[in-house]
């Protein structure tokens, strides 16, 4: 009997529809190994999903952002003991808040932007311009915005609080954007992600065209050593399982900065970790399999 495989899909978070796209690439994945792949939509009804999810071997998770990936669906499938991909409940929220996982970066030694975090009762920044000015819980770069002078600033902040009642302001560091996966214990090639403006925002990450990617980076030897090595090293004390995608500044001294771990990177076939796995020679199939194999 192939394995059934439930694909968890849509939600009703700013990425639904990178979610659908992931979902289905991971459902013609799922049927190219053999495996019966089902769709799973979730529409923001905890308990409609559960009998589709029941009727499984496995829940592919492929929604991002939202209750997807803080931990929310994670924890409903654990209560039911329902088998999923990925990362459980406490690190899917965690690595959801950039704020602490921030402050665990600090802890190992690693570097990362000078930050504050700020709310509507607290309006103004204490950092000194330019900053970056993005929500606490939100991925896929949603709400972000650069800040150069203060005439954006109230638009920043507005677009900002759209998404979170807790807003990042982050220091501005101009220096190449640097994505690194990883899969079970394997890191992979690092992806240099080359912007068509000074910020990796949502249209650069999602309209054709608006970025180039670089796999691998050119980088040193030493600075590529170091940067997988903590991706691995932060990945494990965050508590993520599975598969994960760090992102990094690397700035013109050849200093490196954490941002963030995503723990539901995209995952459609040119995503940016099918393309760093594909870079080393694992097909997106191969990919699929290796994931639902960990879940289970």
């Amino acid at each position: 009997m192939p394995l059934k495989i439930g694909v968890l899909m849509g939600g009703v978070s700013e990425e639904k529809d990178v979610s659908l796209s992931s979902g289905f690439s991971v459902i013609k994945a799922c049927e190219r190994n053999g495996y019966k792949a089902k769709k799973i939509q979730f529409n923001g009804n905890f308990e409609e999903i559960l009998p589709d999810a029941k009727r499984v071997d496995i829940v592919f998770n492929a929604l991002h952002g939202g209750v997807g990936e803080n931990g929310q669906i994670q924890s409903l499938l654990k209560k039911n003991n329902i088998k999923f991909t990925g990362s459980n409940e406490h690190a899917s929220k965690l690595c959801m808040n950039k704020e602490r996982s921030k402050i665990i970066a600090q802890i190992l030694g690693m570097k990362t932007p000078s930050w504050e975090t700020i709310d509507k009762k607290h309006l103004k920044p204490k950092l000194n311009l330019p900053y970056v000015i993005k929500p606490n819980e939100q991925g896929s770069t949603v709400g972000l915005s650069l800040v150069e002078n203060q005439k954006m600033l109230k638009e920043a902040l507005g677009l900002a609080f759209n998404y979170s009642d807790n807003i990042l302001v982050e220091e501005y560091i101009k220096g190449r954007e640097l994505a690194v996966s990883i899969v079970g214990n394997d890191v992979f090639p690092i992806i240099e992600v080359v912007p068509s403006k000074k910020l990796y925002d949502y249209e650069c990450k999602y309209v054709p065209g608006k970025s180039q990617y670089l796999c691998p980076a050119d980088l040193d030897s030493v600075t590529d050593y170091n940067i997988k090595r903590d991706t691995a090293l932060i990945f494990e004390e965050l508590g993520c399982f599975g598969y994960g995608r760090a992102d990094f500044l690397l700035d013109d001294c050849g200093s490196y900065y954490f941002l963030e771990m995503n723990t539901l990177p995209g995952m459609t076939s040119t995503s940016l970790l099918p393309k760093s796995v594909a870079t080393a020679g694992v097909s997106f199939e191969k990919l699929i399999k290796n994931i639902i194999v960990m879940g289970l």
